[in-house]
């Protein structure tokens, strides 16, 4: 396991393990700070080639499509390599977000790191 540097003030907490890429994202992630965290996102991918990207989302009270976005933008990086990406910690408001919009299909929604990590 090594701590990597986030490069953005919303990600809290960055670290390579394994083959997995674990991330904690937090604050509301909307049009002005999505861009923020995409490239915070992608050049943390860059660094370390992960198979599997786990994004603790228990600090992120809303997100909207411009953070969706950004999410789906990584899925379809790894699964060019046959990645997954996992979401845990999903707060209530996010987590019915992405049932509308039928993203827990493509999403893999972990009870838990320890899950993901498996």
């Amino acid at each position: 396991m090594s701590e990597l540097s986030p490069g953005s003030d919303l990600i809290s907490a960055a670290r390579k393990t394994g083959d997995a890429l674990v991330i904690a994202v937090r604050g509301e992630i909307d049009l002005h700070n999505s861009p923020e965290l995409r490239g915070a996102l992608l050049d943390l991918m860059s660094r370390t080639n992960p198979k599997r990207l786990v994004l603790d989302l228990g600090q992120v009270p809303y997100l909207d499509s411009s953070a969706i976005a950004v999410m789906v933008e990584a899925l379809q990086k790894l699964r060019k390599t046959g990645g997954r990406v996992f979401l845990l910690n999903l707060q209530p408001r996010v987590k019915g977000l992405l049932e509308i919009a039928r993203l827990v299909s493509i999403f893999t929604i972990a009870k838990d790191e320890q899950e993901a990590l498996k």
